[in-house]
């Protein structure tokens, strides 16, 4: 109990209004804890072994929950960081080395290797890096945290229900932060819907076991929608005078449409007549790369709902079946906002009128349509995008 008293002390400190908002000891709801995990069926031999370990809330967890980066990522800044020649080659010797196994998920969960091999890359950076923390402990950790406290307690729950079905020990139950798990980072939610015993062994092992991990990852994405006969998307090109308010996921338009309206490949030669629908997305702005997105972006985006996370998947995947570069990209390294610049924006758009929220510092979609809006307004191409001269442009109002 007095160690207890001592954490809550140190993040009053830390983390202002944490101990506030804490109204129960962290030995008390730890009981509270077993008691509900009994009531759903999880056998105390579990309980016990798992909550034994948990013996005080993480503060390097609670840190990483509250951060946020100062700076708002570039989009060549975020591929540079993902893609390399290195990286590159590495997914395309493991697509051999694999090649049996690929094909086997492939016929029973229709997804191609390559998509695979990129997801797999850019989770755990093909299993090396899967997370340090005890998931059991950082999940206790977020639960007890009023901040989101529901979800994680669930997730816990189910971490619980993981290990009392046999799939892993507690020790071995590893992840990120959050309760991210195994080569493939699923939540255990995620896990309990949606991993598979690729090697018949009766057990879903996501941290050591290379079939179950893409049977787990294979069966996440055929049932979120992935079609196996069609690719991510392609970097296109764009006809002067473009409208830029058909971009963004909201818009869609078959290949034979955008082609009609003069989007060509990125070569110049014509898309193509085709039911597939597609939309066009400009990961930065009017001026950077342009992006005709299928089906299978929309998909990954169930994944991470990231635009840069699923270009990047497509695009590595190109690579490892010898795709090239992205044409387009930036040559010079934009200047990132900041987050008190994203706040600074937002609040110059309330002040015109758009109505973005309370400034938060993030650039959703909400934000993006209150940008979209002004540069309507202000004769600019509506991208939607904020980069630092729009802002500055702002600032002279």
């Amino acid at each position: 109990m007095k160690s207890s008293r001592l954490f809550l002390l140190f993040f009053s400190l830390l983390l202002p209004g944490f101990a506030q908002a804490q109204e129960q000891s962290f030995a008390d709801f730890l009981i509270e804890l077993r008691l509900e995990a009994i009531s759903l069926g999880i056998s105390e031999n579990t309980i016990d072994s798992a909550l034994s370990l948990v013996e005080e809330p993480i503060p390097r967890v609670l840190e990483l929950d509250r951060s946020q980066p100062e700076f708002v990522q570039t989009f060549a800044g975020y591929m540079r960081n993902r893609l390399s020649q290195a990286r590159i080659n590495r997914g395309q010797a493991l697509l051999e080395e694999h090649s049996e196994l690929f094909s086997r998920i492939q016929t029973e969960y229709g997804i191609q290797p390559h998509y695979l091999v990129s997801f797999w890359a850019l989770e755990s950076n093909f299993g090396d890096f899967t997370g340090g923390f005890s998931v059991i402990n950082a999940l206790a950790t977020l639960a007890y945290d009023p901040r989101r406290s529901d979800f994680f307690r669930r997730e816990l729950f189910t971490a619980l229900q993981i290990i009392d079905d046999g799939h892993i020990s507690v020790d071995q139950m590893s992840g990120s932060w959050a309760g991210a798990m195994g080569q493939c980072q699923f939540m255990p939610s995620t896990f309990y819907t949606y991993a598979r015993d690729g090697n018949g062994d009766g057990r879903i092992d996501i941290w050591n076991s290379i079939p179950d991990v893409f049977a787990s990852a294979a069966n996440f994405l055929s049932k979120s929608g992935w079609k196996g006969d069609e690719r991510w998307g392609r970097e296109v090109t764009l006809p002067t005078g473009f409208d830029f308010t058909q971009t963004g996921t909201g818009v869609r338009k078959t290949v034979t449409e955008w082609n009609r309206l003069g989007v060509t490949r990125i070569d110049g030669s014509t898309l193509g007549n085709s039911d597939i629908e597609g939309s066009i997305v400009l990961p930065a702005g009017a001026n950077g790369p342009t992006f005709l997105a299928y089906n299978n972006f929309r998909t990954t985006m169930v994944w991470n709902r990231s635009t840069y996370y699923a270009i990047s998947v497509g695009h590595l995947a190109d690579r490892f079946v010898g795709g090239g570069p992205i044409i387009n990209m930036p040559s010079d390294e934009e200047r990132p906002l900041t987050r008190n610049e994203v706040i600074e924006l937002q609040g110059i758009l309330n002040g015109q009128g758009i109505d973005v929220g309370t400034p938060d510092g993030i650039l959703g979609s909400r934000t993006r349509a209150g940008v979209r809006d002004y540069q309507l307004q202000a004769g600019l191409p509506t991208d939607g995008y904020a980069n630092f001269e729009l802002l500055e442009a702002m600032r002279e109002l």
